[in-house]
């Protein structure tokens, strides 16, 4: 994820990720484009201009095009040079800009970043409920950068041994983690202080690095998603969001007030979380034990997306399978014997 999708316009907008300048803007269509920053003519920012008279004007974006503001040259949004306005040459082939490949779904910008140059090989889970009328759409909670790798953060998908301490589990009922190609699975259930009066149950998965959602149960259903993008090598950006489903067609506002509030109780949960983060030492090994989770298992499975995509599937056929972290009331420890 890259960018809160009601937020991109017609303005192009300077971003980072991945330790890279890119500019994002909103063509005249509505489709979303993300390029590099700078023109390869004479490197100027697409993005940081407000005097330019091709921005005063209201001419930086044509169609779903871009001009520089230095001088006018225009870039399609596959970044390839369409027009130079003084010159008579045909456009020169070689002045091209880097574009990215995104998707803007349930309310987010999400792009696909390969430094191999290659095109994606999975997609961006789709979520039926945000088009439900029984369930009201989230609003995206920024929650800043975070001096942290983005495993420290994936790790949690196998970490039942802190469900307790920071989060106020009781009573695990069962815990267990399923590799499946791009995807990493977490399927819990528990008790809980806050959210539900019986058994609160959680099945939650990663597609890919960065982009967590869990299916949450117990008193009211509800979708969370959570996710992470790399600014800095050891720097993240974090954004939470949460779909309810407590739409009320007798009464409109008092689902959404109710949705807004079961998500700010999300949010800080996964503030208690954020907290650990950003003020830890990176875990380059672990100190096991028995009873914590997989953590092994996560972070080869993690190790695809680093490294070359010819080894992706090699990683996946290792770690493919089912792990039972015992402790809990359907797997408990076995009886010591006396």
């Amino acid at each position: 994820m890259i960018a809160d999708a009601t937020e991109v316009n017609q303005t192009p907008q300077a971003i980072r990720y991945f330790a890279q300048d890119m500019v994002i803007y909103r063509g005249e269509s509505g489709r979303v484009v993300v390029i590099d920053a700078y023109c390869p003519h004479m490197g100027a920012h697409f993005a940081k201009n407000t005097s330019s008279y091709v921005v005063l004007d209201g001419e930086q974006v044509q169609g779903d095009s871009i001009r520089c503001p230095f001088h006018g040259w225009k870039f399609s949004p596959e970044g390839n040079c369409e027009e130079v306005p003084y010159s008579p040459v045909s456009n020169p082939p070689n002045a091209c800009v880097k574009s990215w490949p995104v998707v803007e779904r349930a309310g987010c910008v999400f792009l696909w970043h390969d430094p191999e140059g290659e095109q994606p090989d999975y997609d961006v889970p789709v979520l039926p409920e945000w088009d439900d009328a029984n369930w009201v759409q989230w609003k995206i909670d920024h929650l800043g950068e975070i001096d942290c790798h983005p495993i420290e953060l994936v790790d949690n998908i196998a970490d039942k041994a802190h469900l307790t301490p920071i989060h106020g589990s009781s009573e695990a009922q069962y815990f267990e983690n399923v590799f499946d190609g791009h995807i990493v699975i977490q399927d819990f259930a528990a008790g809980h202080r806050t959210l539900a009066s019986e058994v609160l149950t959680n099945y939650t998965w990663y597609t890919g690095p960065g982009i967590l959602m869990s299916r949450m149960g117990g008193d009211y259903e509800s979708i969370i998603q959570i996710c992470h993008t790399p600014v800095e090598d050891g720097q993240v950006r974090v954004w939470h969001a949460l779909l309810v489903k407590s739409a009320d067609a007798s009464n409109p506002d008092k689902g959404i007030a109710y949705a807004r509030e079961y998500q700010e109780v999300s949010r800080l949960a996964l503030m208690q979380d954020y907290e650990i983060w950003a003020n830890k030492n990176p875990c380059f090994q672990l100190l096991k034990v028995i009873g914590d989770g997989p953590f092994g298992q996560v972070r080869r499975w993690y190790k695809q997306f680093y490294d070359p995509r010819e080894e992706a599937l090699k990683i996946q056929e290792k770690c493919n399978g089912r792990i039972v972290t015992k402790g809990t009331v359907r797997d408990p420890w076995p009886e010591k014997k006396s």
